[in-house]
């Protein structure tokens, strides 16, 4: 493993997860830690709580003979189950491997046999059977637990258990063998792998990335202000905890700063929720601040007359504030004054209808956001940070509110550090490296060299010292002119418009630029609607002529701001209404590129075949 000598990471005197846990309960034990719905109603958990349902699956996997180092795998969705068994494993000393609840079968098996995971907790019954369809390539498996045990009554097999008889067995080695927990957490170290991450391996078989202890404690800091966040403080949880930003954003805030956690009710109730909750820290892929802005756009396009001249004045007031701030000028106490007439007018009502009226700390990560949606969020009083990394690296640099730089990922995180290498590469050093990949030390050795992270991705530093992604390195075009195009920022750009979800340039090694693009369902269906274009499903809607023009605007307006090398030439839509849950999606809800051009090769194919 990498950095097992490197300094050691502490938050108030802890240096494992455990050792902070218990740290937390014995401060904080009568304040809420998270809360969960139960039939329509908000449900608290203090932590107490917490530390009751953790302890009692740390001594239930102790009974079962699990040792320092094992591994215990979680297959479900968000919920308090899923922190109770993570927080349970490391106080036992055992590794935490998060499963992708969208995995199929086989790629389940590949996870499971790759950690050698001892034993697993599934969600339901849908989950189990894809366990049960792939159990003999699990000899290692010691018990599989069931946190929903409806639909399996009358069902017996020796390998499965409702997780209550962990929770059970737990409780009766704790009675017989009070002071072993806490001997466990004493025993664990700063360098111990804490948790299993697997990458999602669009070019090959998934990667387990090798997560630390002081990895994890080093990006629960999220300096550099350090992060404004407190006991006081609510955030929604609604990416799978087992991605690296939703653990260490979510799971490390909650440690570190005891922020209160919400749990989405699923993937499509997430808007939904944060309207009820009106968090005031809100941690968001770029998808769901898009998703802002198109609802907002569609809104006004339903306005009164009187409602969208109030919204274009209060909006040219924001930007123009807005611009000041981005120059680093004193905004003038006249338009400070018409700011917050607008506010009072126009965007309060919006911010409270997103769900934002609250939020004090906003932060973009995952994937690379439009600086155009940026700067509409500026012109609302909105600033959101931007922090850029990745699973083997944690959280590397990250902007600041209080310099605001759209198109900056901002600077390096104390003990961090940043250069560029060859071809700009960006490489990453400091406490924040993960420990190597498991049982693949070839793939370990070519991405850290001589202590720092290849991380893959292009970057540039900007005039202030803070730093710019320009795109990833395997992802730069060359077209057959040999011009260097990078795609992600006419993406970006592409997918700042309320009608496109999401789009992939291709080109490399071509004449010119083509575009896979996938719409914007609800926009595009609420345009078709109030336009009187009749369609019977998402396939049919792509195909409406209208529709296809519609989007060639936005296609060309995107293209103004480039050059003419750099515009798109043709497009085509991708006519299946994808989700997280298929394979061309990752988890924070961005087309795989690779893969999609794969898939849609005929359909690149005949945007070349075919006069562009």
């Amino acid at each position: 493993m990498l950095d097992c000598d490197a300094k050691p990471v502490l938050i108030d005197g802890q240096d494992t997860l455990a050792k902070l846990f218990r740290d937390r309960v014995g401060r904080w034990g009568d304040r809420v830690a998270f809360r969960e719905k139960d039939f329509g109603v908000w449900r608290a958990y203090t932590w107490k709580d917490y530390d009751r349902h953790a302890r009692q699956v740390a001594a239930g996997l102790m009974a079962l003979g699990l040792r320092r180092g094992d591994v215990v795998a979680i297959l479900s969705e968000d919920n308090k189950e899923w922190v109770f068994v993570d927080m349970g494993a490391h106080l036992a000393g055992c590794v935490v491997n998060g499963v992708y609840p969208t995995y199929q079968a086989q790629q389940l098996r590949h996870l499971l046999v790759d950690s050698d995971a001892r034993v697993l907790v599934v969600e339901d019954e849908e989950q189990l059977d894809k366990v049960l369809e792939i159990r003999e390539h699990l000899p290692n498996l010691l018990r599989v637990y069931v946190i929903d045990w409806k639909g399996l009554r009358g069902f017996h097999d020796p390998l499965v258990e409702p997780i209550d008889h962990l929770y059970e067995a737990g409780e009766h080695f704790r009675q017989a063998r009070p002071e072993a927990l806490d001997a466990a957490i004493d025993a664990g170290a700063n360098a111990d792998i804490a948790v299993l991450i697997y990458t999602s391996g669009t070019t090959g078989a998934p990667k387990g990335a090798l997560i630390s202890h002081r990895y994890l404690l080093h990006s629960a800091t999220m300096a550099p202000d350090p992060l404004p966040l407190g006991p006081e403080d609510e955030l929604l949880t609604y990416l799978p905890l087992c991605h690296a930003a939703e653990r260490m954003f979510s799971l490390g805030s909650c440690l570190a700063h005891g922020t209160r956690l919400n749990f989405a009710e699923s993937s499509e109730t997430v808007i939904a929720n944060l309207r009820e909750l009106s968090p005031t820290v809100v941690f968001a892929v770029p998808r769901i601040w898009e998703k802002f802005y198109s609802r907002v756009r569609t809104l006004m396009s339903e306005a009164t007359w009187l409602g969208r001249i109030g919204y274009d004045w209060a909006f040219a007031v924001g930007t123009r504030r807005a611009d000041h701030q981005l120059a680093g000028r004193k905004v003038p106490a006249s338009l400070e004054l018409r700011y917050r007439l607008a506010d009072v007018l126009v965007f309060r009502n919006i911010k409270e209808l997103l769900g934002l009226d609250r939020a004090h700390f906003l932060l973009s990560g995952a994937a690379p956001i439009s600086p155009d949606l940026l700067k509409w969020f500026m012109a609302l009083g909105l600033r959101i940070s931007e922090g850029y990394g990745q699973t083997e690296c944690g959280t590397a640099t990250m902007s600041r509110a209080d310099r605001p730089n759209p198109g900056s990922v901002g600077f390096p995180l104390p003990g961090v550090e940043v250069k560029l290498g060859e071809a700009d590469e960006i490489l990453v050093r400091g406490p924040n490296l993960f420990s190597g990949y498991h049982n693949n030390p070839e793939a370990t050795a070519k991405t850290v060299v001589d202590g720092w992270l290849h991380t893959g991705d292009v970057g540039a530093w900007m005039e202030d010292g803070s730093l710019r992604i320009r795109d990833r390195l395997k992802d730069i075009i060359i077209t057959a002119g040999g011009k260097n195009v990078t795609p992600s920022l006419l993406e970006n750009a592409l997918k700042f418009s309320p009608y496109i979800a999401d789009a992939i340039i291709v080109g490399d090694r071509r004449k010119y630029l083509s575009c896979l693009i996938m719409i914007d369902q609800e926009n595009v269906e609420h345009h078709a609607q109030a336009h009187a274009i009749p369609f019977t499903d998402y396939k049919s809607l792509c195909a409406r002529p209208e529709v296809v023009e519609l989007i060639a605007q936005e296609v060309e307006a995107a293209n103004r701001g480039f050059s003419p090398v750099e515009q798109v030439k043709t497009f085509r839509l991708i006519n299946i209404l994808l989700t997280a849950e298929d394979d061309e999606m990752t988890p924070t809800m961005k087309l795989k590129r690779s893969f999609v051009e794969k898939k849609y090769a005929a359909l690149v194919d005949q945007m070349y075949r075919e006069p562009a």
